[in-house]
């Protein structure tokens, strides 16, 4: 039987049946040790990170790669658990999985579905980790432990609040990451208003080891407004805006002051 340290006891034994998980697992070690992925210091606090989380990053930084470690983290340590997946789309639910998938077989686990879900992982503990696209219609129904909103900014509000009464049964975290696109919809909302329940992750490219600084500035000095969003975090104004968001709120702001 497998240990790290005195912390970690593996629920899997040769016959596939499942024993005693200790709440007291490492997620850093197991991680390293067991998925083979080495987390920076800003990955290291989205695994570890708590009920609610936000993750306001530059592309290229592994945003899915490390939540797809928490999911199967989540799945591995707590059985029958459900992690559910969001993203804009089928496609970006599938990529998110092949993430997750490679992550099993290095724990030894053959990878299969639930038999219920197309884009999904079963394990032989009963937990399951299930990709959902975009689609309001379809997310409904589920119970889940954990739940990850990738690509954020791009997923519809009315999506968002569809799918948080999926953590209420379990009182389950809940995590959403992405690059900022514009100051709209609730990604921006929850990193902006969202009250002291968040913990917000920020990670500009300069923070980043695995950007070059050459990079960086070939990228800046092509497009200064789709670099400081897609690389520095920035939350900017949509392109093809004729109004700023601040502009539309002072004018929303002299309205009810006239009718007052």
């Amino acid at each position: 039987m497998e240990k790290f340290g005195d912390r970690f006891r593996d629920p899997f034994i040769g016959d596939g049946k499942v024993t005693e998980v200790e709440e007291t697992v490492d997620i850093i070690a197991f991680v390293r040790e067991r998925l083979g992925f080495d987390p920076d210091e800003k990955q290291e606090m989205v695994l570890r990170g708590g009920r609610r989380g936000i993750v306001n990053c530059t592309r290229q930084w592994g945003k899915s790669t490390v939540t797809a470690a928490k999911a199967v983290h989540r799945a591995y340590s707590v059985a029958g658990s459900l992690t559910l997946v969001v993203t804009p789309s089928a496609r970006q639910s599938g990529e998110f999985l092949r993430k997750a998938e490679e992550f099993v077989r290095r724990l030894g686990i053959k990878v299969r579905g639930d038999g219920d879900n197309e884009i999904s992982i079963a394990f032989p503990n009963g937990s399951r980790i299930v990709g959902l696209p975009g689609n309001e219609i379809t997310a409904r129904g589920y119970s889940a432990s954990l739940l990850l909103i990738d690509e954020a900014a791009r997923v519809d509000d009315r999506l968002y609040r569809t799918m948080r009464p999926s953590l209420a049964a379990t009182n389950g975290d809940l995590w959403i990451m992405s690059t900022p696109w514009g100051k709209r919809g609730f990604f921006w909302e929850e990193w902006e208003h969202g009250g002291p329940e968040w913990e917000r992750i920020r990670v500009p490219a300069t923070e980043c080891s695995r950007i070059s600084p050459e990079l960086l500035a070939e990228e800046s000095a092509k497009d200064d407004q789709t670099f400081r969003r897609e690389y520095m975090c920035e939350f900017g104004e949509m392109e093809g805006a004729v109004f700023s968001r601040e502009s539309i709120e002072a004018a929303f702001q002299d309205f009810e002051a006239l009718n007052l």
